[in-house]
């Protein structure tokens, strides 16, 4: 576990966040981290929106961007709930999730390519890519 995995796992203390900004790293301690969290080359830049659940076993590069993609209304007006990261998912440097109205999914054992941008829920064992992100392929185990 490097200094960063250690730091987020410590969250919840207000010093401990500021050390994580000090990184570029922002992750609030409301959002739920499952098991063996990694933040491969330390996660750096990374921003995650507080209403994020986040699965066992999920690996999130440096620049990833989990957040709304309703950003230009106020939070209060906003539709969507939360975005839930299942099991097993590996986020790709560069890779934003936006989520929209209600709950936006990513599958367990999904990957989101490098400099992607997810705009919707994916299924289980995908792979995704692009701007906007569409399925490329099915992730063989």
């Amino acid at each position: 576990m490097n200094l960063t995995e250690r730091l987020v796992a410590r969250r919840r203390f207000r010093l401990v966040r500021e050390l994580l900004l000090i990184y570029g790293i922002e992750i609030p301690a409301s959002v739920r981290v499952g098991s063996d969290f990694q933040m491969v080359h330390r996660g750096l830049g990374t921003v995650i929106h507080p209403s994020t659940v986040i699965g066992d076993r999920v690996r999130i590069y440096h620049q990833v961007t989990i957040g709304r993609a309703d950003g230009h209304v106020p939070a209060s007006k906003s539709k969507m709930e939360r975005i839930e990261i299942g099991d097993d998912v590996v986020l790709f440097p560069g890779a934003k999730v936006l989520g929209g109205p209600g709950i936006t999914r990513v599958g367990s054992g999904t990957i989101v390519a490098a400099n992607a941008v997810l705009t919707k829920s994916t299924g289980e064992n995908e792979i995704w890519g692009g701007v906007p992100a569409v399925k490329i392929a099915d992730r063989r185990q």
